[in-house]
């Protein structure tokens, strides 16, 4: 395995790659159905160590290796766009299994190499049908004309799309040259972007990223300018209303993030709006994050939920976990950033409010799983043929928060604290690093905690923070967001009084709340589910910006709320919210509810999947057979 990375085989320890070329023609197979690359990856690599006599490549079953090669010695890897390496040298190869989520690809080289030789080496290969690599048919689209091809990276995916040193730890700098089919246009997680002749696309990433962040699209889309770095994509039937949506936010945000965390390095910021059935709120891949379309609610009502992916530019993509087990320190570092620019624009209040919405989802998921689960640890031991993705939940994520916010607690001032996130991002950027590289570098950033013994206070030592499953033992004070969360706690309780006031409740007036307001208000009342007979009905009447809200995160808990109460009057709203998006955060939720709902809703759920499933997301899918108690059938 890769050092320190038990989820990959790469030759991290023996090979520095310094560079990745992508050489590819995408096509679609007639009559616009499933699409596939075919061409090849050169990778620049420099040895580490004597008597390195091969390299071994991530790979997956999927990808269909056709040759391998070493190109003469002085040859370029490609990134100025040159893709004449001379005649390469044949090189033996093996394709090996390594895990449920990928092989391992040994490449036997000429002769054993000695410390500092540097080499380029070749792979034509043909991939498609990896779960890296999405295809969505012309009915699975918007537009409903031409295919569309995308990639999802994270955490360990992109072995399907190339091989390559396919883990957090290692970052090289990238190009690509893409050929699509006539009336497609390419996009790819780079700084530059050239359309040559020919339906050629020329890509530039000059900034070392690890591979997750390597991200192609290709399909019928199109771009609009919405700020002075920053368009929006999306196929043409939805470009206008993605322009409408965005149109002068995201530079808020942006420099924002830069008076908070230092310059923004990645040039340009776009945002591209992908297919229903992305599985992701959001990936930040550098300089274009891929965003579910459930964001154009119409109203800018979530439009800053990028401030996330934003903050991502320094949290994840600058400064990375070295191996997915420290996952908490992309989220848990990003979750803080995302409240300090939601802060410092609309102020302590609203982001409280959206912690709170935060803590909930953590307390929830903690009483799914038990306290004790090894998962709700910070550091994850993620052992040999375990997929990362199964890691997967909200502790790195709000009990990260928690930690980092324990850290910004002992230091006891914003400005200075502010200083050392600076601070931070300037040591580490570029690098993958651990949780010992960043409390160490904390410490003797604040040498009067170290004194003080700061990381050993009972009860709060760091170790125990990074290697005790639990509730965080530190809760950042959210009584800020009371101003806003007490008027919600009073409504939700008016409506599961059994003899309610509807003249109290219609006193009320929830015309200005904002999304996480409201947000706030349905998981009070799903928390006090079921209501007395009726009131749902009456709710839903009453309110029709909730029950008929185009807003996803409104959706999710309305239709939570039907399930739990059994109203089946509105049953075909949830099948509807379904049919409309495959994003995990909100399919996963309402196949719970389903399964553990009355008879009606569990067939509702199985007839609903067999419909849905084909334009899931393969992890998604088999998120949801595990949940129906089905084969999952693991790629």
């Amino acid at each position: 395995m890769a050092a320190g990375d038990a989820a990959s085989a790469c030759s991290a320890d023996a090979f520095q790659l310094r560079h990745l070329h992508l050489a590819l023609r995408v096509a679609f197979d007639p009559p616009g159905g499933s699409g596939r690359l075919q061409g090849s990856v050169r990778l620049q690599l420099t040895c580490l160590r004597d008597h390195a006599a091969e390299v071994v490549l991530d790979s997956h079953p999927s990808v269909q290796v056709e040759s391998a090669g070493l190109a003469p010695p002085g040859s370029r890897c490609g990134g100025d766009g040159s893709e004449e390496p001379g005649e390469l040298r044949p090189l033996a190869f093996q394709s090996r299994p390594f895990a449920t989520y990928g092989s391992a690809l040994h490449i036997t080289l000429p002769e054993p190499l000695t410390c500092g030789d540097t080499v380029v080496l070749e792979v034509a290969y043909r991939a498609g049908g990896g779960p890296g690599i999405s295809c969505l048919d012309v009915h699975q689209t918007a537009q409903k004309e031409r295919p569309l091809l995308y990639t999802s990276g994270f955490p360990v995916l992109n072995r399907s799309f190339f091989p390559g040193f396919h883990t957090p730890a290692v970052k090289s700098t990238y190009s690509a040259r893409i050929q699509v089919p006539d009336g497609f246009t390419a996009v790819m997680s780079a700084i530059t972007w050239e359309n040559k002749k020919d339906n050629t696309f020329l890509f530039k990433m000059p900034q070392p990223i690890p591979s997750y962040l390597v991200a192609l699209v290709v399909g019928d889309i199109v771009s609009a300018e919405v700020g002075p770095r920053s368009r929006v994509w999306a196929e043409p039937c939805l470009i206008e209303a993605a322009k409408k949506e965005y149109n002068g936010v995201i530079e808020e945000f942006l420099t924002t993030g830069e008076k908070l965390f230092g310059p923004y390095v990645w040039e340009r910021y776009d945002v591209l709006f992908m297919p229903p059935s992305f599985p992701f709120g959001g990936m930040e891949n550098p300089c274009i994050t891929f965003v579910t379309p459930c964001l154009l609610a119409g109203d800018r009502s979530l439009a800053d939920v990028i401030i996330h992916e934003i903050s991502h530019s320094w949290f994840g993509n600058l400064v990375t976990n070295a191996h997915w087990g420290e996952f908490w320190l992309n989220e848990g570092f990003t979750m803080y950033a995302q409240r300090r620019i939601t802060t410092e624009i609309y102020g302590a209040a609203y982001t409280c409010l959206e912690a709170a919405t935060g803590r909930a989802l953590l307390r929830q998921h903690m009483d799914n799983t038990g306290e004790d689960h090894p998962l709700n640890k910070l550091r994850v031991s993620i052992e040999p043929g375990v997929d990362p993705e199964d890691t997967y939940n909200e502790t790195p994520y709000e009990k990260g928060y928690c930690f980092v916010s324990y850290l910004a607690h002992l230091v006891g001032d914003q400005i200075k604290f502010d200083a050392f996130l600076q601070a931070y991002v300037n040591q580490f950027k570029f690098q993958s690093i651990t949780a010992d590289d960043a409390l160490e570098f904390y410490l003797k950033y604040f040498p009067e905690l170290k004194k003080k013994g700061v990381d050993t206070i009972p009860g709060f030592e760091f170790d125990r923070w990074l290697n005790t499953p639990g509730w965080p033992p530190y809760l950042p004070d959210l009584s800020p967001g009371e101003a806003l969360m007490k008027p919600a706690e009073k409504l939700a309780e008016l409506w599961v009084s059994p003899d309610h006031n509807m003249e109290s409740i219609k006193a009320m007036d929830i015309s200005a709340w904002k999304t996480f307001q409201l947000v706030y208000f349905l998981d009070k009342v799903l928390e006090k589910s079921p209501l007395p007979d009726g009131n749902v009905e009456k709710m839903s009447n009453l309110y029709p910006k909730i029950s008929r809200a185009q807003n996803a995160e409104l959706r999710l808990r309305w239709c939570q709320i039907l399930l739990k109460n059994n109203h089946y009057a509105e049953f075909d709203k949830v099948k509807d919210f379904l049919h409309s998006q495959g994003k995990q955060k909100y399919t996963l939720p309402i196949y719970r509810a389903m399964v553990s709902g009355s008879e009606t809703a569990r067939a509702m759920a199985v007839k609903t999947f067999s419909a849905t499933e084909p334009q899931l997301h393969v992890n998604v899918q088999n998120y949801v057979k595990k949940i129906l108690g089905l084969n999952t059938g693991k790629n």
